[in-house]
């Protein structure tokens, strides 16, 4: 086997054998697709069959598929597959509010699923030689047993460690000599802190190695990670609704996460008209599965804005790479006419060696106007000096509203005061009136 390839044949494929195979299993799966009670419906009223399709872009002759459409076909309007006989697992969405998305995978389904995340785990250095720590949350949450199948499937030493409980994620770490960790960016700058409250400095231990994903977050972010930790973190891309972790993951070139096309279309549209953009420009990604047997999904409204990074990756894979997700299209708010996304303000906070983390943006309506206040936590290298930290609060205040064109009422809290995330961080509290 290529030292840098787990699959060479694929990852380097020629992009014309690329869209041909794409096409090829596009057209599979909208004959499997077809056996859904939701497709059947949905094809029968476009006149779509796999021969209507002739080329890739007449996949646009298919509507839309939304979470609002899973729910509403809640737990198996989507299903293709014969669930009785071939249906070997069920994973759902980690949603809190309303009904779940569900998915019913395969045997084919599951297997092709743990050879993605091989194939992104060894793209990133990951070998069978290597101890794979995974911090995710096993059971409906795709992290973990994604993860977790992905490793053994590259022949990795796994400990399927599960969520939170740091000071035994550091004792495994130290014990099992663990060289590879996948944790969420939020989660993994909360095992740095832990590290320091033990007084363990990572940079001693056999850890070289961070995948990072399921919250969008800045590359400034990234960056303090690898710092606080002393590894390379790599970005990926993953939903449950496209099986989990390993749709899309980072090169070692770090330049954008690439999507693995044989087992994915990627399209990315203008949110408001449902037309695709220029590469290069942002806009919301769709995707439609090319590998899945039990439960196929076509062109499905992820929300998740990016944007496709033009030029070939130095790495020779062939597949397309994205950007980092800059938000998703309903994580947006909107405060006194200005469209705002989380993300924006942490950029600008985590330039700041002065601020821990953790921050909080909540939305309240004070006397019928809305106020945007954000409260951020303090660092260890933080000072007592009113003066300063008036300063402090003032330049950081300054470039936020340059930022983001309005002007937050910024509070500085003593570290461990803002409620801490084991799982996805809560970043915005919305409790204005008309909401």
């Amino acid at each position: 086997m290529n030292n840098r390839y787990w699959e060479e044949d694929i990852e380097t494929m020629s992009r014309e054998k690329l869209q041909e195979l794409q096409l090829q299993r596009l057209k599979k799966t909208i004959n499997i697709a077809a056996n859904s009670p939701y497709y059947k419906k949905v094809f029968q009223e476009h006149n779509i069959t796999a021969d209507t399709i002739k080329t890739l872009d007449d996949v646009r002759k298919i509507p839309f598929t939304t979470k609002a459409d899973m729910r509403a076909c809640y737990p198996f309007g989507l299903v293709s597959g014969n669930m009785r006989e071939d249906g070997v697992r069920i994973h759902s969405s980690s949603g809190t509010t309303g009904t779940p998305t569900v998915i019913v995978h395969s045997q084919h389904d599951l297997d092709s699923w743990a050879n993605l995340v091989a194939r992104c785990l060894y793209m990133v250095g990951v070998r069978k030689t290597d101890v794979f720590q995974n911090s995710s949350g096993y059971g409906m949450f795709t992290g973990g047993l994604g993860f977790q199948y992905g490793a053994e499937r590259l022949g990795a030493l796994t400990v399927p460690a599960a969520a939170g409980n740091s000071k035994r994620q550091i004792k495994f770490i130290t014990d099992f000599k663990t060289t590879a960790l996948h944790a969420i960016p939020s989660y993994a700058i909360r095992l740095a802190e832990v590290f320091q409250e033990e007084g363990i400095d990572p940079a001693n231990t056999s850890l070289k190695t961070l995948l990072i994903g399921a919250e969008p977050h800045t590359d400034e972010q990234r960056k303090k990670i690898e710092r606080m930790l002393g590894v390379k973190a790599y970005n990926s891309f993953g939903m449950t609704e496209m099986n989990g972790p390993g749709v899309a993951f980072e090169c070692q070139e770090q330049e954008g996460m690439h999507f693995w096309e044989d087992c994915y279309l990627v399209e990315i549209i203008n949110p408001e008209t449902g037309e695709p953009v220029p590469d290069g420009e942002i806009g919301e990604l769709v995707l439609t599965t090319l590998d899945r047997e039990m439960m196929p999904l076509l062109r499905y409204r992820t929300r998740d804005l990016t944007r496709i990074l033009p030029g070939e990756c130095p790495c020779g894979r062939t597949h397309l790479r994205i950007d980092r997700i800059k938000g998703r299209s309903d994580d947006m708010f909107i405060i006194k006419g200005v469209n705002i996304f989380p993300m924006q303000v942490e950029k600008v906070l985590v330039q700041f060696p002065q601020l821990g983390s953790n921050y909080l943006i909540t939305l309240e309506t004070v006397n019928n106007q809305d106020e945007m206040i954000v409260e951020v936590e303090l660092s260890d290298l933080s000072t007592d000096n009113y003066i300063e930290l008036e300063k402090i609060r003032k330049e950081i205040t300054r470039q936020l509203k340059d930022e983001i064109l309005v002007t937050p009422k910024l509070k500085l809290v003593k570290k461990g005061s803002l409620p801490q995330s084991e799982g996805k961080a809560v970043r915005v509290k919305d409790l204005r009136q008309n909401h």
